[in-house]
């Protein structure tokens, strides 16, 4: 059967080439983003689990789509506007009705024990209530390492109105910590 797919000898071990080829890419690509890619989708949903499931399905849809990644110097950029896409359709595919849950049940239960985790915790907090157009770029430049043309190009923007963003999100969180210090030393014994 195989053998009436291919015309000739050759033809099949261009395709062996190819997948190869192919398998190499996309193994090299794994190896030096997957952390990069965890710690963005860990950011997004807090939650261990739906991180390695974003992750995993940012690298199948990734592998579907690998012939299209043409400069490998925007694979990055390129995987995490996927994870981005794969996590908007989770809260498509899943609609909650949050308003059959208290407030309290969906706190973060973490206890939180170090000044530095407590100062960790508060500034997710503050970057969380920050509206959506000032967060994600800061995200992205924090967590993701990415610069304002990449970010641009990946929420398609201007890079002026990314800029905007992101000195306006530093001045929020700047003032909201003028508002509210935290002061130091009071959980110690």
């Amino acid at each position: 059967m195989i053998k009436k797919l291919f015309r000739n000898k050759s033809d099949r071990d261009q395709v062996s080439n190819n997948m190869a080829t192919k398998q190499i890419r996309y193994e090299a690509l794994v190896k030096a983003l997957h952390t990069d890619l965890y710690r963005y989708a860990y950011w997004l949903c807090h939650d261990k689990q739906v991180a390695e499931d974003l992750v995993q399905e940012t690298f199948l849809r990734a592998w579907r789509a690998l012939d299209s990644l043409k400069d490998e110097k925007a694979a990055k950029s390129w995987l995490i506007t996927i994870l981005r896409r794969e996590n908007a359709r989770r809260f498509e595919r899943k609609r909650l009705d949050m308003a059959d849950y208290e407030e309290v049940t969906i706190a973060d239960n973490q206890a939180v024990g170090s000044e530095q985790e407590i100062e960790n915790h508060w500034l997710r907090e503050k970057i969380a209530q920050l509206p959506e157009e000032y967060r994600e770029p800061l995200v992205l430049q924090v967590i993701g390492g990415f610069s304002g043309d990449d970010i641009a190009k990946m929420l398609d923007l201007n890079k002026n109105t990314v800029m905007t963003r992101l000195f306006r999100a530093r001045n929020q969180l700047k003032d909201a910590l003028d508002n509210e210090p935290i002061q130091r030393g009071q959980y110690n014994g």
